[in-house]
Parts: C-alpha cells; sequence; structure tokens
C-alpha cells in the first residue's frame, strides 16, 4: 500500500484516514521528515508536531 500524508496534522500513514488525528489523507505530499523528540526540535514546534513519527513537509 502507498503511503498518503494527513492533510492536517501531516503524518505519513496509510490509508484513507490518518490514525493520528483521523483527518483525510492524500497521496500529493513532499518532503520527508522524520521528528524523534519534537519537544526538542525546531521544526517539529513550528509544525505543531508533538508525536514522534514520520512526517511529509507539504501536503496538497
Amino acid at each position: 500500500m502507498k503511503e498518503k500524508a494527513c492533510k492536517e496534522c501531516h503524518a505519513i500513514v496509510e490509508g484513507e484516514v490518518c490514525v493520528v488525528c483521523n483527518a483525510p489523507t492524500s497521496s500529493d505530499w513532499s518532503g520527508y521528515l522524520i521528528i524523534i523528540d519534537p519537544s526538542n526540535s525546531k521544526i517539529a514546534q513550528k509544525m505543531g508536531i508533538k508525536v514522534p513519527g514520520k512526517y511529509a513537509l507539504k501536503v496538497r
């Protein structure tokens, strides 16, 4: 199954609905970001990411 990115939280998941926030997903995304420690990551803080995981930088 192809990975998709959530339109709301940008989490990369498999399926039509995000398992993190239950929002719809999109197959049109770019930029791959892995967050290990959200509390110490400037990028995670700027994007509003609070849970470690895989994220897309841009989702259309």
